[in-house]
């Protein structure tokens, strides 16, 4: 890689360099515009300001000289006539009167007043030299005789020949040293008026103009550079400092957050979500810490039992059918870790997207009449009643395996917390196209601030008496996932010390062609457990 291509990879890696780059080629853009677009204006504004000016001039000079001139008397040099043959015809000699009378009229004026025409040329001088502007005033007569001239012109003269009468017309003349002139002429019965102004003082202006923009532009590039690299490293320092946060957050100090600033721009609100992030994360590994401590402690409890009653056995000498009771308690401590590492693994496959749902048209109502009759078996050895309330006629879509755990998980739990001679409701409704199912129980109940944690797992409200009674602190968290994996979910109410009701809530979707073919080839379904 050559060393070019090696720095301009390396600058522009850089957001910062890359603002204070596309700012700067904005900018430079913006003025090079700017500046072509005012010099044409300028141009054509100046020309168009001088042609008025000219025009106006050409009027005012009309204007005056007409009244003027009329004031003074003139006289006219007669021609002889020329001699007339004698034998002509009387035809002929009207004729030739005719033609004497037209060379009178074509004679040239002379003034009689001298003094009246000079005061006219010296009060056109004096408003020539209070003009502010350098025109240049020349007037001949129609006999194309110079009256005036004004005196920078010197010895030159300005000749145009197509003057339009009593119009004036504009165009852009060259004097003798080459240099254009901006001439407006006209002509009356009187006179013929020229008014021009160089060119050269137009352009000269322009010329300024473009000088001062040659100057302020690269010095505006050069201010908006140092500029851009302010704002862009003013504007980009809270990300640096979210970068060297991110970077100092570990495991081990998961409670850091970035200073947020209390602004709620763009920078903040990523800050704010960086923020929410990392709380999650710390969360997140809360619940990991906090589930590896419980699944140690629900997998070290039968092991300790099994191992002191293993080791008991071996310190004495029995006979055979003494150790029958070891190894029942042995096997029943096996299917309980059995139980635990299944439901462990149900769980760890539903958080990674591999839980598979077998899904088929099934009725809801004959699998609650089956698991009703069931819990009432388990509810006898505590006396306790199992009422069927309401079951209406409901089909969905779904997986029955899955539907029966989660049920059944509801209702062990109910049996389980609800004292002796206590009482159990099991009820399927259908609801604006859901399907509703309810357990309630009039058991111990659960404290509000510990409904948000029930699903959680391994949490229990009373953990001595669920070890007691066989639980495994993970039937609602599996039940929970069960609800959501069918679109679903599953709601809590409870009073302490009075009973607690659970609510599933399903869709009740209908196979379709998509769905059958899905079941036909065992489609799986993915749900993801959410941690409350």
């Amino acid at each position: 890689m050559s060393l070019f291509r090696l720095i301009q990879t390396k600058v522009f890696q850089s957001i910062r360099v890359k603002l204070t780059f596309w700012y700067t080629v904005i900018v430079g853009a913006t003025l090079f515009g700017f500046g072509v677009a005012s010099y044409f204006f300028t141009q054509e504004k100046l020309f168009a300001s001088l042609d008025y000016s000219l025009r106006n001039e050409v009027v005012w000079l009309k204007s005056f000289i007409e009244p003027q001139a009329k004031k003074v008397k003139l006289k006219k040099h007669r021609v002889k006539k020329p001699p007339v043959a004698a034998e002509k015809k009387n035809g002929e000699k009207k004729a030739a009167r005719e033609k004497v009378v037209e060379r009178e009229k074509i004679v040239e004026p002379v003034e009689e007043d001298s003094a009246a025409f000079d005061q006219i040329w010296n009060q056109i001088y004096e408003h020539t030299l209070l003009s502010p502007k350098k025109q240049i005033i020349q007037i001949r007569d129609r006999n194309d005789e110079i009256l005036y001239r004004s005196y920078s012109l010197g010895k030159e003269e300005i000749i145009f020949e197509d003057i339009p009468y009593n119009t004036t017309k504009l165009v852009t003349i060259y004097d003798a040293k080459g240099q254009p002139l901006r001439l407006a002429v006209t002509q009356s019965p009187i006179a013929k008026i020229y008014v021009a102004y160089p060119e050269s003082e137009v352009f000269e202006v322009l010329s300024n103009l473009f000088s001062l923009f040659i100057i302020m532009v690269p010095a505006s590039l050069l201010i908006s550079v140092l500029g851009g690299w302010f704002l862009a490293k003013a504007s980009l320092r809270p990300v640096d400092v979210i970068t060297q946060t991110a970077r100092d957050i570990t495991a081990q100090n998961l409670d850091q957050r970035i200073p947020s600033g209390g602004v709620n721009d763009e920078l903040g609100r990523l800050v704010s979500t960086f923020n929410d992030m990392i709380g999650r994360l710390q969360h997140s590994f809360d619940q990991v810490q906090q589930f590896s401590i419980d699944a140690s402690h629900e997998l070290r409890t039968p092991l300790t039992i099994m191992r002191g009653e293993i080791e008991m056995a071996l310190r004495t000498q029995q006979a055979g059918d003494d150790y029958r009771p070891l190894l029942s308690s042995t096997l029943d401590e096996i299917m309980r870790m059995t139980s635990i590492i299944d439901n462990l693994l149900t769980l760890a496959k539903a958080d990674v997207g591999h839980s598979t749902l077998h899904l088929e048209t099934l009725s809801l109502t004959g699998i609650v009449k089956e698991l009703y009759e069931d819990s009432a078996i388990l509810a006898e050895p505590k006396n306790i009643c199992v009422i069927l309330q309401r079951t209406d006629d409901i089909t969905l879509l779904g997986d029955e395996v899955r539907l029966r755990q989660m049920m059944l998980n509801l209702l062990s739990n109910a049996i389980k917390y609800t004292p002796d001679d206590g009482e159990v409701r099991l009820s399927l409704t259908h609801d604006e196209g859901f399907a509703v199912i309810q357990v309630s129980d009039t058991g111990i109940g659960i404290p509000e601030d510990q409904l948000i944690k029930i699903f959680d797992r391994f949490y229990r409200v009373d953990k001595g008496r669920s070890r007691e009674m066989g639980g495994t602190g993970l039937g609602l968290s599996i039940a929970k996932w069960v609800a959501e994996a069918h679109g679903g979910e599953i709601l809590v109410a409870s009073e302490l010390n009075k009973g607690s009701t659970f609510t599933v809530l399903l869709p009740i979707v209908e196979r379709s062609d998509e769905a059958e073919t899905a079941a036909e080839h065992d489609v799986t379904g993915t749900a993801i457990v959410k941690d409350y």
